[in-house]
């Protein structure tokens, strides 16, 4: 089984930045089965929408429009750790951001294609 653990969440200005981070926990075998990690997103009211997606082999990413040149994922695979680097970021970012790892292929957007769940870190943008 893999365990997700996310950091870095907490309360900033608009134009601010953060930095999360999602920590990969689980035995070697099943570690090794996961080849995209994903960060999400939750508002109060709205449905989980994804935000960024790395492949953890090859490193290519998909961005979901609202953030694409705002947010940058990547993954240090020593560490087994994914980051999403946050800047500009602005009131309608803000939400609970949960990190998430699918086995299989193809890279997928979608979070009902995602296996392992990390618990979320709460971003606040506001002034």
């Amino acid at each position: 089984q893999v365990r997700l653990v996310e950091s870095g969440g907490g309360s900033v200005q608009p134009g601010g930045s953060l930095r999360l981070s999602c920590a990969v926990f689980g035995p070697t075998y099943s570690v090794d089965s996961v080849n995209y990690m994903g960060w999400f997103r939750q508002a109060p009211g709205k449905e989980r929408e994804a935000v960024a997606v790395v492949y953890i082999i090859g490193a290519s990413t998909s961005y979901a429009d609202a953030v694409k040149g705002r947010f940058t994922i990547s993954r240090d695979n020593a560490k087994n750790t994914v980051y999403l680097q946050m800047n500009e970021l602005q009131p309608e970012d803000t939400a609970m951001y949960y990190c998430a790892a699918r086995r299989g292929y193809p890279l997928s957007m979608a979070p009902s294609d995602y296996h392992y769940w990390g618990q979320g870190t709460q971003v606040t943008v506001s002034s």
